[in-house]
């Protein structure tokens, strides 16, 4: 081989040793944040909003919230199961070859209908109890009107595909001009 034909090689190796090395740099900082993200999910399963809001309690208004709120849920149970049941069942029905749109149209109403009955009975049983606190504690427990799913944060803005336009940045320190 001639001296030009092995810088050349040379060149190439090293090209292709550091894509090798920048794509493991990449795999390895991706991997640490997927198991952050998972410790995180964990993290939050364990020790919910709820459980860090009533935290603040004292001890037996504490109990006697979680007693409350543990026995409305169980009664709403019913409520979150058949709708997850009739939700199933209408991505089931919209699947099949021959589609029934207003099948499918009745049970994700029958879905939200069930859903609405759910929260309703978390929601009575949350105002009933915050009723028969003091100021103190209601201030502390007045979150728990927040209308938010299993295990989620604060709700952010719809950034997907379907999401409204944002308005436009006003002109500042930070903003354009």
């Amino acid at each position: 081989m001639s001296g030009r034909s092995l810088k050349i090689a040379l060149a190439v190796s090293v090209a292709l040793n550091l894509f090798a090395l920048a794509g493991g740099v990449a795999f390895a900082v991706s991997w640490a944040r997927v198991d952050e993200r998972v410790a995180d999910l964990r993290r939050t399963a364990r020790h919910g909003p709820f459980r860090e809001v009533i935290a603040q309690l004292q001890p037996e208004v504490r109990r006697d919230v979680r007693a409350r709120m543990r026995a409305a849920a169980l009664a709403a149970r019913p409520d979150f199961e058949a709708a997850r049941a009739a939700r199933a069942q209408a991505v089931q029905a919209a699947s099949q070859p021959r589609m029934d749109a207003a099948r499918v149209q009745a049970l994700l109403d029958q879905s939200r209908t069930a859903e609405m009955r759910g929260r309703a009975r978390l929601e009575g049983e949350a105002i009933a109890m915050l009723e028969k606190l003091d100021v103190e504690d209601r201030k502390v427990l007045s979150g728990l009107l927040m209308r938010r799913g299993p295990r989620s944060g604060p709700r952010t803005p719809d950034t997907g595909r379907n999401a409204a336009p944002r308005p436009p940045e006003p002109d500042g320190p930070d903003g354009p001009g």
